[in-house]
């Protein structure tokens, strides 16, 4: 039992004057620690905690045929190559045939790197279609050596520039596989 002892016996020693003595006083803090710990519980049970933030991906059915043959406007499209050692190589259009101003560069995460590009095509091509529905289109290939917070950080990109479409394929063509060559070099 939890109890609480206070004040002193009695009077001064020695004073010569009769008192009565005094019990100290008590107070029992059993009610009080029962209370603590119900309150405790109570909180724990119904907190909810924060639940993690994530990015809603639309991804194709496992049984559901996927048509690889989809034929997409040069001028809507800017392709984005991931690879290893944080490493961004991006073209506008075809890679034999880029758009004006698109030639397959180098790039690096963040404001000043492949984000600057993205805004500035994302305003530019529904000038340049006369459409204001037909925005641009990002194709993300990742490679084998790039990695999964390279995939998330593009990802976010695409968050941050407002890129109303943009598609994560796995497959690269080969002239696509000597642009990662030489950036490796």
């Amino acid at each position: 039992m939890a109890e609480l002892n206070t004040g002193d016996g009695g009077g001064k020693k020695g004073s010569g004057k009769v008192r009565s003595k005094k019990s100290n006083a008590k107070v029992d803090l059993t009610a009080m620690v029962d209370l603590a710990f119900l309150l405790i519980t109570f909180f724990m049970l119904t907190t909810s905690l924060s639940k993690p933030q994530s990015m809603d991906l639309g991804l194709p059915d496992k049984n559901e045929k996927v048509n690889l043959n989809i034929k997409v406007d040069q001028v809507r499209t800017m392709t984005i190559i991931l690879g290893e050692n944080n490493k961004i190589k991006w073209f506008h259009g075809l890679l034999e045939a880029p758009e004006a101003n698109g030639k397959p560069t180098d790039a690096t995460y963040g404001k000043e790197g492949v984000r600057k590009e993205i805004l500035k095509r994302v305003k530019s091509i529904p000038l340049a279609t006369g459409d204001p529905k037909k925005g641009m289109i990002v194709i993300i290939k990742p490679t084998k050596k790039s990695t999964y917070k390279n995939l998330v950080d593009i990802l976010d990109e695409m968050a941050i520039a407002n890129v109303p479409t943009y598609a994560i394929v796995n497959e690269i063509t080969p002239e696509e596989m000597k642009l990662v060559d030489e950036m490796s070099k």
